[in-house]
């Protein structure tokens, strides 16, 4: 009654291989695209920052290096020469040269207060740089002179 069910020749379930890790699927390779578009941006925006920034920085380090100088020498009216020939080096590769190239006296120092509410060159501790350089023995208080100028230039405005 029971008759044998006759066997065919048919070979076992097998299961597909596992899923490799290369070659990554679109989806990764965008996002890799990106992700190297992303960093390269981020370094580009990097550098283009710290070359606009590039005249304060050199600036700042020349203040540092004429304050030690004068705790070296002392000298009054080196250090307001000093400074004001910064300053004015400073000047003329920020601005355009006709513009600032030829100010002297007050105007100098309406110029340097410009953009400032403190006006600390036409009445503060900035002002010895109108008059003392021309002083064989300057009076001021040369703490005061360094803060300002190192202040001035700190909040320089970056070129567009």
């Amino acid at each position: 009654m029971n008759s044998p069910v006759p066997q065919l020749p048919l070979r076992d379930i097998h299961l597909p291989g596992p899923i490799s890790w290369w070659p990554p699927a679109p989806g990764w390779w965008i996002l890799l695209a990106l992700l190297i578009t992303g960093t390269m941006l981020i370094v580009l925006y990097a550098w283009y920052q710290r070359k606009r920034n590039r005249m304060r920085r050199v600036s700042l380090k020349e203040i540092d290096a004429i304050q030690e100088a004068f705790h070296a020498h002392k000298n009054n009216t080196r250090l307001v020469r000093e400074l004001s020939v910064l300053l004015r080096r400073v000047c003329v590769s920020r601005y355009p040269r006709v513009d600032v190239a030829s100010l002297t006296g007050v105007a100098w120092m309406s110029f340097l207060d410009r953009n400032r509410e403190s006006k600390p060159f036409s009445t503060g501790g900035g002002m010895v740089l109108m008059t003392e350089p021309y002083r064989k023995k300057p009076d001021l208080d040369a703490n005061a002179l360094l803060s300002c100028c190192r202040s001035w230039i700190a909040e320089l405005p970056t070129p567009k």
